[in-house]
């Protein structure tokens, strides 16, 4: 008897948190109905101490008084638009294969009653690059946390393409011994950021490029200052150049994408009624010349003169 009134209390929650909600409310005999079709004979005094129950152990179970008093469970680990928010996440990234997504999106839809679930079946539509094929990439971000958090050794090789746009180990199998300091998300890509031994200096791997990833159980080289957001604001686009200190000539109009880009915290000053001065920390990479070239010609690279040429270099070839 004992036992079948602790099964009866967990199917009861099970009932309240997977079939009702604010607008699906479930009247005493729904409950009796669902607890005979498990096989459970109760009476509606059951339902009230079951209920109570359930509410001094932390459920928020609502009940809506009338001539028939119906119930349904409240507040939640997530509310909707927060589930809403999650599968969206899930849905438009790159990152998440898309077997993986649909996993996901399921337990999350576990997370709330079945007629709110069926509202987080919202396809997003996404720009840019395909999601990813390799769920490999789940297990290597999780190792490489593990070295970060126990200040670990990792090793891995890494993958390039051929012209032929075939997957090949880079360096003929090189197996990159490497101290991780900090995993960094940025458009859409996960990356490690740490001290190489073949490089012999702080660089960074494009995780869903590394494959083979071991835990070692030698201590990791302890970072040397490193500060992970002053990284991702100086290392433009996550390409591993050189950090300069340049100069931009920029037109009023584009103040807001300069602070979009660097931060409020860049360095600005007036030069005239037109056009402002940006001095900014970064790599000299594809990704800065890129981003300066799409405000033709408002925004221009002034100092250093060797990177100015470069730039104008670039622009004759495009022209």
């Amino acid at each position: 008897m004992k036992n079948e009134a602790q099964i009866r209390i967990l199917l009861l929650q099970q009932y309240l948190c997977t079939l009702t909600d604010e607008e699906h409310a479930a009247s005493v005999s729904d409950i009796l109905q669902f607890w005979e079709s498990h096989g459970i004979q109760a009476g509606r005094k059951s339902v009230y101490s079951d209920i109570q129950i359930l509410i001094d152990q932390g459920v928020d179970v609502v009940c809506v008084k009338s001539t028939q008093n119906r119930y349904f469970v409240g507040s939640r680990l997530f509310e909707l638009p927060e589930l809403k928010l999650l599968v969206d996440a899930v849905e438009s990234s790159h990152f998440i294969t898309r077997k993986k997504s649909a996993s996901l999106i399921r337990k999350l839809a576990s997370l709330t009653s079945q007629e709110q679930a069926r509202q987080l079946n919202r396809p997003v539509y996404m720009e840019g690059t395909a999601k990813q094929d390799n769920e490999a990439i789940y297990y290597a971000v999780d190792m490489i946390h593990t070295a970060i958090q126990e200040k670990r050794r990792i090793v891995f090789q890494y993958i390039e393409y051929t012209a032929e746009k075939e997957k090949v180990l880079k360096h003929n199998g090189y197996r990159y011994e490497f101290s991780p300091y900090a995993l960094i998300w940025s458009r859409d890509y996960y990356y490690a950021v740490g001290w190489s031994e073949k490089h012999g200096k702080l660089a960074q791997f494009r995780v869903d490029r590394m494959t083979a990833v071991k835990l070692l159980v030698q201590e990791a080289i302890p970072a040397q200052d490193f500060d992970p957001a002053a990284y991702v604001h100086q290392v433009f686009g996550m390409f591993g150049a050189d950090i300069q200190r340049i100069t931009l000539l920029c037109e009023n109009s584009t103040m807001r994408s300069v602070v979009d880009r660097f931060g409020e915290e860049v360095q600005t000053e007036i030069v005239d009624g037109a056009h402002f001065q940006a001095t900014v920390d970064v790599a000299p990479s594809p990704p800065f010349f890129a981003w300066v070239f799409t405000f033709d010609g408002k925004i221009r690279i002034m100092e250093p003169e060797e990177i100015a040429a470069k730039m104008r270099e670039m622009a004759r070839w495009l022209q």
